[in-house]
């Protein structure tokens, strides 16, 4: 039977070879001649470098290759700020600086060259301060940060703050003196790891001029940019392949190691594969959740309206700028919120540091911002005595309501996402929870990235259809969604639509899997490629069929006259005619969507012209209810009550994974997941002092969908789906957590230490 868009079940296209043990990622890949690659990182977090002497390491047996900066082009690179180049250049600004890199026959032997280079230091003081880092007389992190340039336009930078931008909407004094009761609070996240259970692999080989690269990344055609903007040669001369992906989370959205291993494999004149391990996960890649300072000013009348909001941010991307700076935008709408505050003054600034470098990793700034807005609201809640749910529903926005940076809401479902978060959860019997027991509301929203992307759709003679795209299966599902689409659109099963995709030689160019896009962005391609392969599938049957093409319906694997079933001919049969005319594939783009309003009713708004507000943003709450131990500060989440407004669901069972993996992403982010800083070296880059939940820590989830499709959305009126299931999670919890603890917890991550300090200060 044919499977509509919506219904909840099918087998992913690629989930028997994940399941099985057939699935081949990066790591497993062996080409003949292979060697292997290890980096030399940086023995201090900041220091000049002297020298670097290579030949001991390169006088070992068995080592092919040993590489530094001197031996590839001096070009700098970065998404936001081009303020880096391949390996340290004189300058070590953070731990996980690649200082140098070894090609050898063996693992063992690459980790023994890289042991024998000798390298000079001069250590320096390194600066892990980020608001000490933005004051006049600070050191600087980049001393020629004005001749960096930058890759962004719609940033402002100053000395360490390489990323400056702010809503500014309505005057935000005359708000507070209109108020009768100001809230003023700070909230501190620290740095968290995307950590996937596969870590970064590359495998790179030279053809002549001609580089393949096989990389675990999420976008393997900015991957492709960077080699070839890095190493100096023609992007027609980079190919990336992505073999299945071991989890990404964010951790591998941007072009990070490809380079370094490509010139390597140059060096030795063999291909080579590097594999990090689980400690060089922790430090290496620039792809972590940003530490974050958030200070927040709130005005509110007695009757619960909030008049006025005022919020600085500071957020530490460490050493380079990486896409901090365009998170800084993003961090902004988290921490507005899907409000009608009618007057706001949001500051972020994305600030240097010699740490490990900040990025992107599953819907970032998300859950920070979320969790210190929403915990503030519950703050401001309880000053005037008003329940939290009903303070929300009253400063929520609706329909054409007007939101942050002028953008009128459409397909807006928070309120009643709200509703049934709180009706799941047991809302009204909150007070007859059993002492130590609470429970937390939080409400947000997410962007869908609007991008530019192409498909191509092919009708194969059996009846069968492939998708050729360059977008990139991280896990999410997207796979799912689309064959849900060529289902519905060709009346075949979806588990006869096979993908083509990950390899920019085969597929049209793609944004990559990251902003919730893939689906969202893809899917409108394939679509309308589908609607042209239906359109002569109902030409050819018309013909064979004496019918008209209005006529016709395409179901269930058959193309039938309406109202006469008996008059039919199988979708195997019309795509085997059409191949006298040649195969029926076609080719199809999905181009960006209508811009938004640019600040329409704000006085300013920095950058906003590049980011201009969130595109058919997705909205959401969660309500959690936990169980505090107040003799140890040990918290079990019990339960978490999750809806959320994803348009139209395309894919209910794909949708529920992504709802309860971002719950239990979103509980670890609240209670554990949190890394430890000696001064600007990290003392738990392990799967051992890092602590990830696991399934046993997993609460139970409830969840529903509220239907609100947008016009300007993805396929059929959707919106993203897999990034905002983790971005309300740590707010619930840390509302729920309060209430049970009798103190809010202001620093996240709220480990037992924490919560137990926070309830003795209290007392």
């Amino acid at each position: 039977m044919t499977t509509e868009v919506g219904e909840p079940r099918f087998i992913r296209a690629d989930g028997v070879q994940k399941v099985n043990g057939q699935a081949r990622y990066t790591g497993d890949l062996v080409l003949p001649g292979l060697l292997h690659g290890r980096f030399l990182y940086a023995a201090y977090p900041h220091a000049a470098i002297r020298s670097i002497d290579t030949s001991p390491a390169r006088a070992l047996p068995g080592v092919a290759a040993v590489i530094k900066q001197a031996y590839v082009p001096p070009n700098r690179y970065g998404m936001c700020v081009k303020d880096r180049t391949l390996f340290a250049d004189g300058l070590v600004r953070y731990e996980g600086e690649v200082v140098a890199a070894v090609a050898a026959a063996t693992p063992e032997i690459a980790a023994e060259a890289c042991g024998l280079i000798r390298v000079d230091y001069d250590p320096l003081e390194p600066l892990v301060d980020p608001e000490a880092a933005l004051e006049a007389g600070a050191p600087l992190v980049h001393e020629d940060w004005e001749s960096s340039e930058s890759a962004y336009a719609g940033i402002v930078r100053h000395r360490n703050d390489c990323g400056f931008v702010n809503i500014v909407k309505g005057d935000v004094e005359a708000g507070f003196a209109e108020a009768d009761e100001i809230v003023e609070a700070r909230y501190v996240a620290d740095m968290a790891h995307a950590v996937p259970i596969e870590p970064h692999a590359i495998v790179a080989d030279w053809q002549g001029e001609r580089v393949t690269v096989w990389s675990s990344t999420q976008v393997p055609f900015m991957a492709r940019s960077g080699v070839a903007a890095t190493l100096g040669i023609p992007e027609g001369n980079v190919r990336i392949v992505v073999p299945h992906l071991g989890g990404g989370f964010g951790g591998k959205c941007d072009f990070h190691f490809e380079a370094h291993v490509a010139a390597l494999a140059r060096a030795a004149g063999r291909p080579v594969r590097l594999v990090f391990t689980r400690r060089e996960e922790f430090l290496a890649p620039d792809k972590i959740r940003q530490p974050m300072i958030v200070d927040l000013k709130t005005g509110v009348t007695r009757d619960g309206t909030m008049t006025a909001q005022k919020a600085r941010i500071i957020m530490d991307t460490g050493a380079y700028a990486s896409d901090s700076p365009m998170i800084s935008e993003v961090v902004t709408m988290m921490v507005a919120g899907p409000y009608t505050t009618p007057n706001l003054l949001i500051e972020a600034h994305t600030v240097y540091t010699n740490k490990s470098v900040g990025g992107s990793v599953r819907s970032p700034s998300g859950p920070e911002g979320c969790w210190a807005l929403e915990s503030h609201l519950d703050e401001v809640a309880g000053r005037i005595g008003l329940d939290p749910v009903a303070f929300r529903l009253k400063n929520l926005a609706g329909e054409d309501d007007e939101g942050p940076t002028g953008q009128r809401f459409e397909g807006i479902g928070v309120r009643e996402c709200l509703e049934r978060a709180a009706e799941m959860i047991g809302w009204s019997e909150k007070e007859t929870l059993p002492e130590g027991e609470g429970m937390g509301a939080a409400v947000g929203w997410w962007f869908s990235s609007p991008a530019a992307t192409g498909a191509y759709v092919k009708l194969n003679a059996d009846g069968t259809a492939t998708v050729i795209t360059g977008a990139q299966e991280n896990g999410s599902g997207a796979v799912m969604g689309l064959a849900l689409l060529v289902s519905e659109e060709l009346g075949i099963e979806p588990q006869r639509v096979g993908f083509v995709c990950q390899d920019t030689d085969a597929g049209a160019w793609d944004m990559g899997s990251a902003g919730s896009q893939t689906t969202f962005n893809v899917g409108r391609a394939v679509l309308a490629a589908c609607g042209s392969i239906r359109e002569r599938l109902l030409q050819i049957a018309a013909e064979k069929l004496e019918a008209a093409a209005e006529d016709l319906e395409i179901a269930e694997g058959a193309i039938r006259v309406k109202g006469a079933p008996e008059r039919s001919l199988t979708v195997a049969e019309a795509a085997s005619a059409a191949m006298d005319d040649g195969e029926l594939m076609q080719a199809s783009s999905a181009p960006l969507p209508p811009p938004m309003p640019e600040n329409v009713g704000g006085s300013a708004c920095v950058g906003r012209e590049v980011f201009p507000a969130f595109a058919a943003p997705a909205f959401f709450a969660q309500a959690a209810r936990v169980r505090l131990d107040r003799a140890t500060g040990v918290v079990r989440v019990l339960e978490v009550a999750a809806a959320h407004d994803f348009g139209r669901v395309l894919n209910p069972l794909g949708a529920e994974g992504q709802i309860e993996g971002g719950v239990a992403m979103g509980v670890g982010l609240a209670l554990c997941e949190g890394t430890v800083l000696d001064e600007a070296q990290q003392r738990n880059p392990d799967l051992l002092d890092y602590k990830l939940l696991t399934a046993a820590d997993a609460p139970r989830v409830r969840i529903a969908f509220v239907d609100a499709p947008v016009r300007e959305g993805g396929p059929h009126g959707s919106k993203g789906v897999g990034e905002p299931p983790c971005v309300p999670t740590p707010g619930a919890v840390a509302n729920a957590i309060a209430v049970a603890a009798g103190v809010p917890i202001r620093r996240l991550p709220m480990t037992p230490s924490r919560i137990w300090s926070a309830m003795r200060e209290g007392a």
